[in-house]
């Protein structure tokens, strides 16, 4: 089982979520966990239930994880930190393109930079970079969000591409809605945004996907599993809408 050949992981976005979920999955396998997130109180509570080393980072600012990488010797990448300002591209502000290319995407791609070298090089690592099914389909929401995981559903990829002759394995899960807090940090934590999106679905949770992730990970070393969608059972990605042009009559129907 190759969680027995890597000993050290780095995880972002590991306050909430799946990310806090990951960090602990990681953790009861054995391995010394590196837990990234904004909120250094949250990565105390973390690291004192289980034993991770918390670092109070920003992943937008690349200086300061340019320090950690270059401090440590990565095993398995989880990148988990994402973010939404879910609007209609007609009304998208600069503000919110920049952040969501700076959280969901730019920070990705330098960490991979920082750090896949160093798996290719020992001959021995994983990449799990986590996009969402808005990298695959099409549906109302934010096009930068959209956007942003295509690209990084495109970088998991190639990564395997740059990889080839390596044992450096690369994982992409993408999931659908899970019952997770990034509602209300998008929406507001509110009792309107728990029933929209949390009360009354049956939903995936933080934890299904952190298994998700393990099952990868606990793959025999010549196995690869390089794409897992993850869906509520009762939600289907995708459909098709047709209209009429603004101002167009609408039809006449036939009298009887």
């Amino acid at each position: 089982m190759p969680f027995s050949d890597y000993r050290t992981a780095l995880v972002t976005g590991a306050s909430s979520g799946i990310g806090l979920a990951v960090v602990e999955r990681l953790a009861r396998e054995g391995l010394k966990v590196h837990a990234l997130a904004r909120s250094a109180d949250a990565l105390s509570a973390l690291a004192d239930r289980t034993g991770c080393i918390p670092h109070a980072i920003d992943v937008r600012d690349i200086a300061d994880i340019t320090k950690l990488a270059q401090g440590i010797e990565v095993d398995v990448l989880v990148n988990c930190a994402g973010v939404d300002r879910p609007k209609k591209f007609l009304q998208a502000d600069p503000e919110d393109i920049d952040l969501l290319v700076d959280v969901n995407l730019r920070a990705i791609l330098h960490l991979c930079r920082l750090l896949v070298p160093g798996m290719a090089e020992r001959d021995r690592g994983h990449v799990v970079n986590i996009t969402s099914i808005a990298g695959a389909y099409n549906f109302a929401g934010n096009s930068s969000y959209h956007a942003t995981k295509a690209a990084v559903s495109m970088l998991t990829g190639q990564l395997r591409v740059d990889c080839f002759g390596k044992r450096v394995r690369v994982t992409e899960i993408c999931p659908g809605r899970v019952a997770t807090d990034i509602f209300a940090h998008v929406h507001g934590d509110s009792a309107e945004t728990r029933a929209n999106f949390i009360e009354g679905f049956e939903l995936p949770e933080a934890k299904d996907i952190a298994d998700a992730i393990a099952f990868a990970i606990a793959a025999p070393v010549a196995v690869n599993v390089g794409y897992i969608e993850i869906t509520p059972t009762l939600q289907v990605p995708g459909g098709l809408s047709t209209t009429r042009p603004e101002g167009s009559p609408k039809p006449v129907l036939p009298t009887r």
